[in-house]
């Protein structure tokens, strides 16, 4: 199965609730007027865009539809396709790991899906023939390193790791170190999963980093932020919080196949100018996989069974 159509299915529930939404607002309006916009600004709200994107789409909806003289739903609904893409390649997608070490820190709260997506983003980079290092330095969650550690033997990666309640620093430094020592190319640290205090997650994030400045000079570095698709707004919230305690350079978004709320994608980008740079479309190892945009924008409306990819 292509990874288009193993999107596709993952946004079964999405796309039902969109096509409950969205699609019946083209259905019963066979003319594009101001009521028709009225009802499918409420249809994207209720399709967890947000009031604020929603605004956004009907706005630039209105004025392409006037602009290109467009009267057919196909027309406008494809037109709605290119609107929500564009939104998504605002921000740049693309992992950038140009260094030897590229180091990679993943952080969220507790429940999301971060270990997991470690693990799986551990696999990613061992499919490409990359020699990965995972680092524990979460270090104060009950079970972290215990749980990371199973991960690091499935994926037969190597890990560095301290006693639970160490300083989370301290990890990462061993972790650098032995990055440069045994020739790995990426290190992927599990950092902080809380936010109860985000002067204190500043502060420890602030801290990492300077530790990684020192050990590895112009180590190209990600900062991944993992949020639960099926919180909806909630995943928006947090987004919005970690933002502002961390340089967050993207969005691993989790448990895409099992919610009709994929749709807060959306303003994520849009607002949080944040870029989403993997998805989870399964429970299996290999079904964390990178964002296409444009493949996302597709899939979000296609009721089709053609399997296809967009924009390769």
């Amino acid at each position: 199965m292509g990874f288009f159509q193993k999107l596709k299915n993952s946004l079964t529930k999405t796309r039902e609730t969109i096509s409950e939404q969205v699609n019946n607002v083209f259905k019963v309006f066979v003319k594009v007027d101001e009521e028709f916009f009225e009802e499918l600004e409420d249809a994207l709200i209720l399709s967890d865009m947000g009031v604020e994107t929603t605004e956004y789409i009907i706005e630039e909806l209105r004025d392409r539809t006037k602009s290109k003289r467009l009267t057919d739903g196909n027309d406008v609904k494809d037109e709605l396709k290119s609107i929500i893409g564009e939104i998504l390649t605002e921000q740049d997608s693309q992992m950038h790991l140009e260094s030897t070490p590229s180091i990679i820190l993943v952080i969220g709260v507790n429940g999301v899906g971060k270990t997991t997506s470690i693990g799986k983003l551990a696999s990613f980079y061992k499919s490409q023939g990359k020699k990965v290092l995972l680092a524990a330095a979460d270090t104060f969650r009950a079970a972290a390193i215990d749980q990371l550690d199973i991960w690091a033997k499935r994926c037969e990666c190597d890990i560095i790791k301290q006693a639970e309640g160490s300083d989370p620093a301290a990890v990462v430094f061993d972790a650098c170190n032995a990055a440069k020592a045994r020739g790995a190319e990426i290190l992927i640290c599990d950092t902080a999963g809380r936010l109860h205090n985000k002067k204190n997650l500043m502060a420890e994030l602030n801290k990492i980093s300077r530790v990684i400045e020192r050990e590895i000079p112009n180590a190209s570095k990600e900062i991944l932020l993992v949020l639960d698709a099926s919180t909806g707004q909630n995943a928006l919230s947090q987004a919005k919080l970690f933002s502002e305690a961390a340089e967050i350079t993207g969005i691993i978004l989790t448990k895409l196949d099992g919610t009709a709320k994929g749709g807060v994608v959306v303003p994520i980008s849009r607002e949080q100018h944040l870029s989403v740079k993997f998805v989870g479309v399964g429970e299996k190892i290999e079904d964390l996989q990178e964002f296409n945009p444009y493949d996302f924008a597709k899939a979000l409306f296609d009721d089709g069974d053609e399997e296809e990819e967009v924009n390769d």
